[in-house]
């Protein structure tokens, strides 16, 4: 175990200059090797009152295991060196802890089997513990659905300080760790996933059209095919704001980039699209066919045109300042009313991440796990505000920040109702916070809990409160403890 102390290496430099100077900072940062580390921080912590936060990969949007907006004094328990896997081909399963990257897995999966890998975020660099501790959702979700929809066991040390596994954790704190957020129910050490067949070969392609020709036409349409084709067929969109050279100069217009992944073969591909969404008018010219593992590094854009031994070198991604908000869409959304938020967008300079759900996403109960944006969800929403170093300053940030609630804001007529709902691996504290110095209070948390969980987010507070009714375990949006007289 390594024990840190400010200053901070380059990498929690860069993360942390992102706070202003008076943004409390970790008292020391922890980096255990073994879980016997992990335990000691949790006994050590507990005893002499002080709040532990988890980071293991930097997923968290909002930065919550690096700062602590409520003041409260806190360690960070970096899980970066717990980072192996371990492939069973008999069983198909891997145990992969909590600290490996997604790149990391899926690589060394690869090096076992080309005909095997797992359904998980597109972003590589993304920590093992924070996607799977949010549900997971990627380009095989519709498929095979989230990540957590095939974790099988997993090894999580309690406030205790004892490590649990499926058995000794019991139903329902197995249950919501595999999706309540992370932060919350201990920390989460490593895990056993199901792995999933692939086919040799996969086909991919990445077409942009403006969306003041047709591009328009296409996303609408995209809304009746995306969630209801073929589950072998993963199609996002990318709409951005991009600038167009013409006659008298250069000036902004928004594009889409229509991106998919198909269990299969170019040909396949073609009459499948040809039959559902001809209007895309796709060609062979536009496909590329390629093994599975080789999708992960054509879809992680910073590194597309690497080799997959990139995958295993952690390589960091591009230093970026973002605000980032989520929704979902349960009805499509009219033509005249996509042109209109294309100006929204534009005016902002926003662009929208837009990813299908149906297939497998629909087939398994909203009660199944804690992610409950199941059937009747047509797609997901992100909402992406990025500036570069040039414009951080604070007044900047707050500029930017504006942009994206006032878009955010008036497409409340066209996303999901009572609650609006959002992706807690998106996390996004605009939606209610905690107040940890004064404890957490359930009435206050259901404010934003109900978004993230919709009705789970009782039995999460219920599993808390068994679990870890002091509330130890706990940050800006961890769930808070609903202690009952009786048992649910």
């Amino acid at each position: 175990m390594t024990l840190y102390t400010p200053p901070f290496s380059n990498l929690q430099s860069i993360i942390l200059e992102q706070c202003t100077p008076t943004s409390p900072k970790p008292l020391a940062i922890i980096t255990p090797f073994l879980y016997s580390h992990v335990q000691s921080a949790v006994i050590c912590c507990a005893q002499f009152g002080l709040n532990i936060r988890i980071r293991s990969g930097g997923h968290d949007y909002e930065g919550l295991s690096y700062t602590s907006r409520d003041h409260i004094p806190f360690i960070l328990l970096d899980l970066n060196q717990l980072r192996s896997v371990e492939v069973d081909l008999d069983s198909k399963t891997t145990w992969v802890e909590s600290g490996a990257t997604l790149g990391e897995l899926y690589y060394w999966v690869s090096q076992k089997s080309d005909i095997l890998g797992f359904p998980a975020g597109e972003c590589p660099s993304v920590g093992v513990g924070g996607q799977l501790c949010g549900g997971g959702f990627g380009m095989l979700a519709r498929k095979y659905g989230l990540s957590v929809d095939n974790v099988v066991d997993a090894r999580l040390v309690d406030v205790n300080g004892r490590i649990l596994d499926r058995d000794s954790m019991g139903k329902d704190w197995f249950w919501a760790v595999r999706g309540g957020g992370g932060g919350s129910f201990g920390v989460v050490v490593s895990w056993k996933i199901n792995l999933v067949y692939v086919p040799p070969t996969v086909t991919v392609f990445s077409l942009s059209k403006p969306l003041d020709e047709n591009g328009t036409q296409l996303v609408h349409k995209w809304q009746h095919v995306a969630p209801n084709v073929t589950n072998d067929l993963f199609i996002n969109l990318i709409i951005t704001p991009v600038i167009q050279e013409v006659d008298a100069g250069s000036s902004w217009m928004m594009q889409v980039t229509i991106n998919s992944l198909f269990l299969g073969t170019t040909n396949e591909l073609l009459e499948i699209v040809s039959d559902v969404f001809p209007e895309l008018g796709l060609q062979a010219k536009d496909c590329i066919q390629m093994s599975w593992i080789e999708s992960v590094v054509y879809y992680s854009f910073y590194l597309r045109g690497q080799s997959i031994d990139v995958l295993k070198d952690r390589p960091a991604m591009p230093k970026s300042y973002f605000k980032v908000k989520s929704d979902y869409v349960t009805k499509p959304i009219p033509i005249d009313a996509l042109e209109e938020i294309w100006k929204w967008c534009l005016r902002a300079n926003l662009s929208l991440l837009i990813e299908p759900h149906g297939g497998k996403m629909s087939e398994i109960d909203e009660t199944e796990t804690p992610y409950p944006h199941r059937e009747g969800n047509l797609y997901m929403i992100q909402y992406i505000m990025g500036w570069d170093d040039e414009d951080r300053g604070f007044k900047a940030c707050k500029r930017y920040v504006g942009w994206v609630r006032r878009v955010y804001e008036k497409m409340r007529p066209y996303v999901s109702k009572n609650p609006r709902g959002a992706y807690v691996n998106f996390r996004d504290l605009d939606l209610g916070t905690n107040c940890n110095a004064c404890g957490a209070n359930y009435g206050e948390a259901r404010r934003w809990g109900r978004k993230y969980f919709r009705g789970n987010f009782r039995r999460l507070a219920i599993v808390k409160g068994m679990v870890d009714p002091t509330n130890f375990f706990s940050n800006e949006q961890s769930i808070p403890p609903l202690v009952l007289s009786s048992s649910y």
